[in-house]
C-alpha cells in the first residue's frame, strides 16, 4: 500500500514545483513590464491627474516623488528578495569558521568581502565582535568586516546600478572594500588588542551546532528571501520615502549654481564638510541614495557625494554607541579616524580624477 501511494505523491510534488516557477516567471514578467512604465505613469499622474504645469518647482518635485518612489521601492523588493536568498548560504557562524586563523592582509581581503553578504546590522555589531574575537580572528581582520559590511551595502550596490549605472556603482564597490581592506589592516598593525574591554577575551567561544545542521533546500532559501523582503522592506520604507522626498525637494527648489558652490570640485572643504555633516546622520543606504541622486543633478561633484553616503552609511552614531560595549573609547576613536581617512581619499581622488 505504501509503495502506490509514494508514486501518486511525486506527480503532485512536480507540479507544485512547475506552478512555483510559473508563477515566479509571471511574477518577474509583470515587475518588469511595470518597471519600464513608471516613467509615463508618472508624468500621467503629475502632468494629466494633478495638472501640474511643466517647468514649475513644484511640478518638478512631483515628477521626481512620483517616477523615484516607486521605482527604488521595486528595486528594493526585488534586491532584498535575491539578497535573502544568498544570505542563506553565508551565516554568521560560518563567515566565523572562515575567518579563524586566517593570516592578516588575506584575512583582511577575504573579510571585507564576506561583510558585503554577511547578514550584518548596528544591532549585531557586539555579538558578531565578541564571536570573531574568541574564535581566534585577529583584529585587524575583525575590522575589516565591521567596516565592509555596513559600508558595501549590497542594497545600495543595486540601486546605484538602477540609478547611475555600473561605472558608478562599480565605484562605489571598490573603494568601500579597498577602505575595509586598508582599515582593518592599519588597525591590525597598530597592535590594539590592549584597547578591547578585558571582557571580551574572557568570554568563551561559542560552540558550533554539531554536523553543521541539515542542507537547506531550495523551498527554504526561498522562504528565506520572502522572509528577509518583510523584515527589512518592512522596515526600511518609510526611511525610503523619506529620502526621496528630500531628493524631490533638492531637485525642485535648491538652485544648481548654489549646490555647486558648496558641494562641487572647485571648493577644497566640500569632502571633509560632506563627512563631517554625513556621521551624524543616521539612515540606511535605501534612505540615502534618493538624496545622492538629487544633489548629483543638482552639480554636487561624484567624490564629495560619495564621501556623504559612505559617511552616512559606515560611521553611523548607533553603531558606534554599541561597540562602546565592547571596544575602549581611544580604539574607537582609531577605528573612526581610520575610516574618515578612507573616505577622505576617495571623494579627493574621484573629484580630480572624474
Amino acid at each position: 500500500m505504501g509503495m502506490p501511494l509514494a508514486r501518486g505523491v511525486r506527480p503532485w510534488a512536480g507540479m507544485r514545483r512547475s506552478w512555483r516557477v510559473a508563477l515566479g516567471a509571471a511574477v518577474v514578467a509583470a515587475w518588469w513590464l511595470l518597471y519600464v512604465r513608471l516613467e509615463r505613469l508618472a508624468d500621467a499622474l503629475v502632468y494629466g491627474a494633478l495638472g501640474l504645469a511643466r517647468g514649475t518647482r513644484a511640478a518638478s518635485a512631483a515628477a521626481f516623488f512620483a517616477y523615484e518612489a516607486p521605482k527604488v521601492l521595486m528595486l528594493l523588493l526585488l534586491v532584498v528578495f535575491g539578497v535573502g536568498v544568498v544570505r542563506s548560504f553565508f551565516t554568521p557562524e560560518r563567515t566565523r569558521a572562515m575567518l579563524a586563523g586566517r593570516r592578516e592582509s588575506a584575512g583582511n581581503v577575504l573579510a571585507a568581502l564576506l561583510g558585503v553578504v554577511t547578514p550584518f546590522c548596528s544591532c549585531s555589531a557586539v555579538p558578531l565582535f565578541i564571536g570573531f574575537v574568541t574564535a581566534g580572528v585577529p583584529l585587524g581582520v575583525t575590522f575589516s568586516f565591521l567596516v565592509s559590511a555596513p559600508m558595501v551595502n549590497e542594497v545600495a550596490v543595486v540601486l546605484l546600478f538602477g540609478l547611475f549605472g555600473w561605472r558608478v556603482a562599480g565605484l562605489y564597490v571598490g573603494t568601500g572594500l579597498l577602505i575595509a581592506i586598508l582599515a582593518g589592516w592599519v588597525i591590525g598593525r597598530l597592535r590594539l588588542e590592549g584597547w578591547v574591554e578585558r571582557w571580551v577575551y574572557e568570554t568563551a567561544p561559542v560552540a558550533e551546532a554539531a554536523g553543521g545542521g541539515a542542507p537547506l533546500e531550495w523551498s527554504d532559501r526561498l522562504r528565506f528571501g520572502r522572509a528577509a523582503v518583510r523584515e527589512i522592506v518592512g522596515k526600511v520604507w518609510p526611511y525610503v520615502l523619506g529620502g526621496i522626498a528630500v531628493g524631490a525637494a533638492i531637485h525642485g527648489w535648491v538652485p544648481t549654481d548654489f549646490m555647486a558652490s558648496i558641494m562641487g570640485r572647485s571648493a577644497w572643504w566640500s569632502v571633509p564638510l560632506a563627512v563631517v555633516i554625513g556621521i551624524p546622520m543616521y539612515s540606511n543606504a535605501a534612505g540615502i541614495i534618493p538624496i545622492v541622486q538629487a544633489l548629483l543633478e543638482k552639480g554636487a561633484a561624484l567624490g564629495t557625494v560619495l564621501a556623504f553616503m559612505m559617511s552616512v552609511i559606515a560611521l553611523s552614531l548607533p553603531e558606534t554607541v554599541i561597540l562602546r560595549k565592547v571596544l575602549r573609547p581611544a580604539l574607537i576613536a582609531v577605528f573612526a579616524a581610520t575610516v574618515a581617512a578612507g573616505i577622505l581619499v576617495v571623494g579627493y581622488v574621484f573629484n580630480a580624477v572624474l
